[in-house]
């Protein structure tokens, strides 16, 4: 009877973690939780951001996740990345969670829409969101004042203020209206919505926390799963209670042709593949056959337009910058003592920091890389100069007058008024003097008859 209560004990104690197994449950895990994929956006918003998130988030759906973490620190970026980013969130069958983390991060700009599109919204201690108006790749937008706010009934075609352009308005309300939309689709604080695009305004985490804007704040991913548990989210087109306390974490990594696109769109890598391309075909076309620099040149200036094309890129700036490139080369090629360098020099300085639209968080070159290309650009242009004003001081190389400057060693000896060889430049000349010389007297070279010198004493 001994042995069957040992039995009776071990089955006992065996039965919940059996259930816990058959279940899929690991025991201290809730039942349900599941697989949560965290996905991270870090830096600027742009298509390489955009494809990520996409690509991810269809690989989370087909792995079998309950939610997504979309973990975001931006200062903003491109509004049309960021709507194709919104459209994938609202399109996902699954929840997504959006985390601004960790201390110190941000969701401005374009981040401020993405966090008001997660069914969650949650930000760690020390972050700050806002600062959505929308800049215009033509030139900056006017920030209006309070007094610009249309009265209700209004036309946004006929703005009040008497120093804003219908242009700029349109914009301003067509974000206006979209971040409302999807304030009012997340039952989040529209009024802030608009003041955050119409105001630039911003909130810390508690305050925003406070206001209605974000559903709590989280010290890491862990709080925020066991925060979000329970809540009741809309996932499309049907309802979803949370699961998530206790759930496993899954990192989705860009994939290889995500971090292609986001090395290339980077506009200091963008604008280096430019300049790459183009003096690769220059130098293949002043040395014809070289092969490599046409290659290169060419598949550099490819790579670096098609990311010209997925940048805010000010094409103003783009055509003073070749511009003075080809000013730069006409110098090279056909010196004009610096006035086609200097204008080129100055073309292609003012293009450069014109070529990308600075004002878009994120998508400025790095005037750095300026400062050295046009320092390196203003040093070759000095040397040509140099050079230039050398060549004109320095004495002729070729023709009678040239001659008239050498001096040459006799081979044999010459009698008065007769003729000898001499070796002059590495040359045998025939030489006639009116003096009498031995071989190897020094002579120099006074005037020229045909072939024919007549030297002196040197």
């Amino acid at each position: 009877m001994h042995w069957l209560r040992l039995a009776w004990l071990g089955l006992v104690l065996a039965l919940p973690m059996s259930l816990a197994f058959a279940t899929g449950v690991a025991p201290g895990r809730t039942p349900g939780a599941g697989m949560v994929a965290q996905i991270a956006l870090d830096g600027p918003i742009g298509p390489a951001a955009a494809e990520y998130f996409d690509d991810a988030s269809q690989r989370a759906v087909a792995d079998g996740a309950v939610a997504i973490v979309l973990r975001l620190d931006t200062p903003g970026g491109l509004a049309e990345s960021m709507r194709q980013i919104i459209a994938s969130m609202l399109a996902c069958k699954l929840p997504v969670l959006v985390y601004v983390a960790p201390a110190g991060a941000r969701a401005a700009s374009a981040g401020t829409y993405i966090l008001y599109a997660g069914q969650i919204a949650a930000m760690a201690p020390a972050t700050h969101l806002g600062a959505a108006t929308p800049v215009q790749l033509g030139g900056a937008t006017p920030m209006p004042d309070a007094a610009d706010k249309p009265a209700v009934g209004a036309s946004a075609e006929h703005p009040s203020a008497s120093g804003a352009d219908a242009e700029s308005h349109k914009v301003l309300n067509d974000s206006i209206a979209y971040l409302r939309s999807l304030a009012q689709l997340r039952g989040r604080n529209a009024a802030w919505a608009e003041q955050a695009v119409r105001g630039a305004a911003t909130l810390t985490a508690s305050e925003a926390a406070q206001q209605q804007v974000i559903d709590f704040v989280a010290t890491d991913v862990a709080d925020l799963l066991a925060k979000a548990d329970g809540r009741h989210v809309q996932a499309g087109d049907r309802g979803i209670t949370l699961r998530l306390k206790g759930a496993s974490v899954r990192d989705y990594a860009p994939g290889a042709r995500t971090r292609f696109l986001a090395i290339i769109t980077s506009p200091t890598i963008a604008y280096l593949l430019l300049l790459g391309g183009i003096f690769g075909l220059l130098l293949e076309a002043l040395h014809p056959g070289a092969m490599l620099p046409g290659i290169v040149g060419g598949i550099c200036l490819l790579i670096g337009l098609y990311a010209l094309q997925l940048l805010p890129v000010n094409y103003a700036g783009l055509a003073l910058m070749a511009l003075g490139v080809a000013l730069l080369v006409a110098e090279a090629v056909n010196p004009s003592v610096g006035a086609l360098g200097a204008g080129g020099l100055v073309s292609f300085v003012i293009g450069s920091v014109m070529l990308m639209k600075t004002g878009v968080p994120g998508y400025g070159v790095d005037l750095g890389v300026i400062v050295g290309l046009a320092t390196g650009a203003a040093a070759l242009l000095a040397l040509i100069v140099w050079l230039v004003f050398r060549s004109r001081r320095a004495h002729q190389v070729n023709g009678d007058d040239a001659m008239l400057t050498e001096f040459g060693e006799l081979l044999e000896s010459v009698s008065a008024g007769g003729e000898a060889w001499a070796m002059l430049r590495g040359e045998r000349w025939r030489v006639r003097c009116d003096n009498a010389l031995p071989a190897g007297a020094r002579v120099r070279v006074e005037r020229r008859e045909g072939l024919l010198l007549w030297v002196v004493p040197a």
